[in-house]
């Protein structure tokens, strides 16, 4: 199956700083809980864009993991590697596009992980068999996305505001089923842990740049509903007066984040 996906470095960065102005959760505190990486690992984050879980790793390793970020975006690598010198990490960013062959040796890393991003591979059996390929016997690999149940108050307002039925999105709509089931075959153990945000927007205009944010990672929801950038305008401004009508009756927009975490041993 072919997606034709790309994300934009603007978007996600905005979604990630939006997430953690509004959140009442942190992601990364849950996955380095749930991960706990270790001096001396050797760690792949596979789809690392500007390098957020790489940083995170190498922050709580205190610099004593030996950390492979690897991503097919270049303008995205770069931002990782301008911050990587900032910091004087040593972390290597590298080009990566998880619907080719790795460019890693069998039984490399101790752990990979993959932060809402490989769940676009075109196929994932071969995907994650990469994956299990590089990863040392008795390692791990984490994934985490999106869960259907994820922010269906998001959903529901644009609902209202087109009266058009939400289409599944590819992240969520294939998490717990193929993505899960693929990995479950492949890998010696598998489990799956769920992590809750609640974003809680004290106006209408910071969940309206959350909305247009959105654009790339919805792609598939928002290029159903409108042709040029007029008729995206228009959209953008049903779905504000939706979100002011629902504002003004509850006092604050709410939007919970559902993400799942794939952990697998091989």
């Amino acid at each position: 199956m072919e997606i034709n996906y790309q994300e934009t470095s603007k978007d996600l960065l905005t979604r990630i700083d939006i997430h953690e102005k509004y959140g009442s959760a942190n992601i990364d505190q849950w996955t380095t809980e749930l991960l706990k990486p270790q001096t001396g690992m050797s760690i792949l984050d596979i789809g690392c864009g500007a390098g957020k879980q790489c940083f995170l790793f190498d922050d709580y390793t205190k610099g004593g993991a030996k950390i492979t970020g690897g991503d097919f975006s270049e303008e995205l690598l770069e931002k990782a590697r301008a911050k990587n010198r900032e910091r004087g990490s040593n972390i290597d960013f590298r080009f990566l596009d998880f619907n080719k062959p790795f460019s890693f040796a069998d039984n490399t890393f101790d752990l990979c992980t993959s932060a809402f991003a490989i769940y676009y591979a075109s196929d994932l059996n071969f995907t994650f068999g990469e994956a299990h390929r590089v990863i040392k016997p008795g390692g791990w690999l984490f994934v985490s996305g999106p869960l259907p149940e994820n922010k269906h108050m998001f959903y529901d307002i644009i609902k209202e505001a087109t009266n058009t039925t939400i289409p599944p999105m590819p992240g969520s709509s294939r998490f717990k089923g193929e993505i899960f089931q693929t990995i479950d075959r492949i890998f010696a153990k598998t489990e799956l842990h769920a992590f809750e945000n609640h974003l809680t927007f004290p106006e209408v205009a910071p969940f309206i740049e959350y909305v247009r944010a959105s654009l790339s990672e919805d792609r598939k929801l928002w290029t159903s509903m409108f042709n040029g950038k007029d008729e995206y305008e228009a959209l953008i401004g049903k779905i504000a007066d939706v979100a002011t009508r629902w504002f003004e009756r509850d006092g604050k927009l709410v939007m919970t984040k559902v993400v799942g975490g794939i952990l697998a041993t091989k």
